[in-house]
Order: C-alpha cells, then structure tokens, then sequence
C-alpha cells in the first residue's frame, strides 16, 4: 500500500479500498479490519495518521452547507434515480439546485416551495436534454400542487437566466401513450381493446399535429390535448366495437388518470374534424356526428391540409368576392336584391353563402365574459332643499318668479317679528 501504511490490529499492509453504500472505505484483506471510515479530505496531517478529523477542523468547514440544503440535494438525486435519468442529468440538476438555493428569497421561502424546487430543477434539466418529461408527472412524484410548482418554474428560470426550450409534442405523445396499457391482452384489458402500438403512435401524433394547426395546444397544457387525440385514434382504428366506450373508461382501460380539461379538448377536436368532414361530397350528404365522425377520422386525416383550407380559407374569399360583386352593380340592382334578399331567400341572386368557421383561437372565439359594473348609487331623494343660488334654474314663468319673490318677502317679514313669549 502506498504510503506505508498498515492495519493496526495486524500490522499488514495489504490494505484495499471498498466502496460501500457509496462511501469509500480502507479495508485490510487479511484480518477485514475497518482502516479508515468515511474520511474527510483534508489538508491537516492527521488524515495521514489514520487519526479521525472533525469536520469543524476540515475543509467542509467552507461550505456551511444546512440541513435542509442537503437534503434538497439528496432529494433531487433520488427524483433522478428514480426517473432513471443519466449521470450527467442528475449533475446538471444539483447544480442548478445549489444555484438556485444562493438567492435570499429561496433561502427564505416556505418549505412547500424549497420542495417544489427539487422537481424544477429536474425539469429544467429533462427540457434543455429534449427528454420527455411534463410538470404534471414531477407534480405527481413529489406530491406538489400544479399552480405552486408552475410559479416556483418560472420563478427559477428567471432567477438563474435559463434558456429552456420548449416541450417538443412528438416525444411527449410518444413518451405518454407508450404508458398505455393497451397493447397487449390482459385480464383489465379485454382483447377488442388492445391496438398495435405503432398504429395508435401514428394516428395520435396526426390527431395532435391537426390539433395545433388550428389553434387547440396553443398556451394550454399539453396532456389533456395527447389524451383526447390519444381517445380519437384509439376509436377509429376499431370503431364497431370501441365507439360505445367514453374517454373516462378509456383512460380507466388504458391505466393513465385523466385530465379535467380532456372532456374540453375532446369536443374541440370533434367540432374541428366536422367542419373537415362537411368539404368531402361523399361524407356531406351522410349528416354526420359528433359521434359518427370517428369512423371515417383515417379519410379525414388523410386529406388534412386541402381540408383545412377549404374549410377555413375558401369560404372567406368566396365571402368577399360575393361583396364585390355586390359593390360593382348598380344602385337599382342593389336594391332589387336586398327586397329579393328578405322576400326569398331561395333564389340565386339574393342567396348568401354558408359562412365557414373562422380559424381563431379559442380564446378569442369565446372570449371570457366580463362583469359588468355596478350602476352608480343615486343619493338624490327629490326632498332634498334647493340653495338659493340654484333657485333661478327652476323657474320658467313669470307667475312663478312673482310667487317666488312674494314667498322670499313673507319669509323675511316673519323673521323681522319678534317673539312676544
């Protein structure tokens, strides 16, 4: 061993090092004595004379590391661990962690938010890796409110100037739906619901890039929107025996919790591939459903983006060619075709085209209602005595300006009386 050193019980020098629970040990392979325990590095002599240091006397004595510090990093190396992220992800992350705990107002804050930023510094991490990880599992595996958790994120973000991209959708629809418990037979899993993995990937992943074209992921969270394109894939690959089942057994089947705005999403997504549906002449005159439309989602899909301008772009510009035509004839025309316009609405001339759907956002389409202001308090009475000065403004004859004056005279003839009591 080098150094000279020995085992104090039987003075051989075959010492080995043993790493045990992650903590390196001096260990002598002839009599298994225990050298040296978890020693600190230092730079005082005794460490060489196998003599045990103090960590007051130590150079961790620099750090001043607390308590809750250290067990905010230790929980952020079993929060990778447990994800089975790489080495290099659970660095990253308790580096930002030390960073983070620097600033005063995390040092001071609650010790809900010092647990929230355990998974922060995760996520962060998993985002600027493109690994596919959302706020809502970290949430789930530390037990943290979402609200509190999303605070805490931006919060960290912006106290360390981070640059974190965003989530990329396929490898979350990937990463998601391969939690399903969907693709093979099992005694929760009847065998008319289990659906090829590959199958359901692609579908979903047309079903969520269609989702985004019109507006339906934009500021929203991702999953509600992965789980009802996830539901909508699922029914029509085998839609004969799956349109009975909802999204609420769906996701019962399928072992995954469902989102409290997937029912939303769903229905946004059923309303957009109706409007698809009404521009295939083969499709129109079926009167399709909210309910039928599933079964034919592949020929929908199929033909998307002629689809979607058609019927969200043609039906504008067929709207304004018809108001030129409109402004080009003449002033007698125009007449003639308003009264034609509200007496039959049958012919051609005075017959206005459908107007297609307009492709918006959501939260413009339905903009949230706004409280209407209380009506001010009237404190006026009518009881309520007139000055002098606005007395004039009242009185329009001039019966009523000689009434006025002999009123003024009798009040201050009696005021001129004296009292004889």
């Amino acid at each position: 061993m080098p150094g000279g050193r020995s085992c104090p019980d039987c003075n051989s020098t075959e010492l080995v090092e043993d790493s045990h629970y992650a903590q390196n040990q001096l260990v002598c392979s002839d009599c298994g004595c225990v050298v040296t325990e978890g020693v600190l590095t230092t730079t005082f002599a005794d460490e060489g004379n196998l003599r045990e240091v103090t960590y007051s006397r130590s150079t961790g004595e620099n750090e001043q590391v607390s308590r809750s510090q250290q067990r905010g990093l230790r929980r952020v190396r079993d929060l990778c661990r447990v994800l089975k992220l790489p080495s290099t992800f659970e660095d990253t992350a308790v580096t930002y962690y030390q960073q983070a705990y620097r600033h005063s107002d995390i040092r001071a804050a609650r010790l809900q938010k010092k647990e929230v930023l355990v998974g922060c510094c995760v996520l962060i991490t998993c985002r600027q890796h493109n690994w596919p990880l959302t706020m809502a599992t970290i949430c789930t595996l530390i037990y943290a409110d979402l609200d509190v958790f999303s605070g805490t994120y931006m919060q960290i973000v912006k106290l360390l100037g981070l640059d974190v991209p965003s989530l990329c959708l396929a490898d979350l629809v990937k990463t998601y739906c391969s939690s399903f418990e969907l693709f093979q037979a099992s005694p929760s899993v009847p065998s008319k619901y289990v659906e090829d993995k590959e199958k359901l990937l692609s579908r979903t992943l047309q079903l969520v890039e269609l989702a985004n074209e019109t507006w339906l992921v934009t500021g929203r969270h991702p999953l509600p929107v992965v789980t009802a394109a996830a539901f909508l894939a699922w029914q029509s690959l085998q839609p004969s025996g799956r349109l009975t089942c909802s999204l609420a057994q769906f996701c019962k089947i399928a072992n995954v919790d469902l989102p409290y705005p997937a029912s939303s999403r769903l229905q946004e997504l059923l309303a957009v591939l109706l409007q698809m549906a009404e521009q295939l002449a083969w499709l129109r005159i079926l009167k399709l459903n909210k309910r039928s439309v599933v079964k034919h989602i592949g020929d929908l899909l199929q033909h998307r983006h002629t689809l979607l301008r058609k019927a969200f772009r043609d039906g504008v510009e067929e709207m304004e060619a018809y108001e030129r035509e409109l402004q080009d004839r003449g002033q007698g025309h125009r007449q003639e075709e308003e009264k034609a316009e509200k007496s039959s609405l049958d012919l051609p001339m005075g017959k206005r085209p459908a107007s297609p759907a307009i492709l918006l956002p959501p939260c413009m389409l339905k903009p949230p209602k706004q409280l209407c202001p209380p009506p001010p308090i009237c404190t006026v009475t009518g009881d309520e005595d007139i000055s002098d000065s606005e007395i004039e403004q009242y009185l329009r004859t001039p019966e009523e300006v000689r009434d006025f004056q002999r009123a003024q005279a009798a009040r201050s003839a009696t005021k001129s009386v004296p009292n004889l009591h």
